[in-house]
């Protein structure tokens, strides 16, 4: 039984995800089991959002999951063993209006996290997808003008 430690890790920020997931293998030895959650979503017109915007949404959604479980997956590969699961949204199976940015993202991790399944079938890897319907989220009222304040987390 190891106690637990509390990482605080900004999955959009994929500069301090290796550094953190090198921590997580120097405390522990290794993962088992990695569960991706972390997301942001905007809602608006796509020719509301930036492409700033844009940008920040597929690095929280898609290039921090495959960044850290980048950063773990050798781990796992020497081990021949582990878990890596993605929890992800209906909306990278299918879109809808006014939430292309993140329906993109979402798209291209699915995208990402099937083809790693096929991958790591040799080293007795499971890769799974999970993609709930709507879930109720904690969201900010942004004041006018201010794009971050209207990212939900």
């Amino acid at each position: 039984t190891y106690a637990p430690k509390l990482m605080l890790l900004d999955i959009s920020d994929i500069n301090c995800i290796q550094d953190v997931a090198k921590e997580i293998l120097n405390c522990y030895g290794c993962v088992d089991i990695l569960i991706n959650n972390a997301s942001m979503k905007v809602k608006g017109a796509v020719q509301s959002i930036s492409l700033e915007l844009d940008k920040k949404i597929m690095d929280a959604n898609y290039f921090g999951p495959i960044t850290l479980t980048k950063a773990i997956l050798p781990n796992m590969i020497s081990r021949r063993t582990g878990q890596i699961i993605l929890i992800n949204s209906i909306q990278g199976k299918i879109g809808i209006p006014f939430r292309a940015a993140y329906a993109a993202s979402k798209h291209a991790a699915v995208g990402f996290f099937d083809c790693l399944r096929a991958e790591m079938e040799e080293f007795d890897i499971s890769v799974s997808t999970v993609n709930p319907t709507f879930i109720c989220s904690y969201h900010r009222q942004p004041a006018p003008g201010n794009w971050e304040a209207s990212i939900w987390k």
